[in-house]
């Protein structure tokens, strides 16, 4: 499960940043209008400053894809302090029991 969401989180990831990086910035129409583009002499305030106008195709997909990129950020979030954590590494360590018994006829070590 961790691993699809993880799919879909790096897939919207990238969709996200290419759709941002195609998309005109509003910065650019106020660059081209103060500095007397597109009719002969300075830009009229209404070209920099006007109305919004309803939102393009590529800034609601955008806003979409952002919103499904927060809820996978958060599931994946959710889901990473669920797993069951090991304190130590020794407590990942599977023992036997090995040892045998000492036999009782064995001679003593010289000193």
């Amino acid at each position: 499960m961790d691993a699809i969401i993880l799919a879909v989180h790096v897939t919207i990831s990238v969709l996200l940043v290419g759709l941002i990086l195609i998309q005109h910035g509003k910065g650019a129409d106020a660059g081209a209008a103060a500095l007397g583009g597109g009719g002969g002499g300075g830009g009229a305030s209404s070209s920099i400053f006007g109305s919004q106008g309803s939102a393009s195709f590529l800034s609601r997909s955008s806003a979409v894809l952002a919103a499904l990129f927060f809820v996978t950020s958060l599931t994946l979030a959710y889901f990473s302090g669920k797993t069951e954590g090991v304190d130590s590494v020794t407590q990942s360590v599977i023992t036997t029991e090995s040892v045998k018994a000492i036999p009782q006829d064995l001679p003593e070590l010289p000193q």
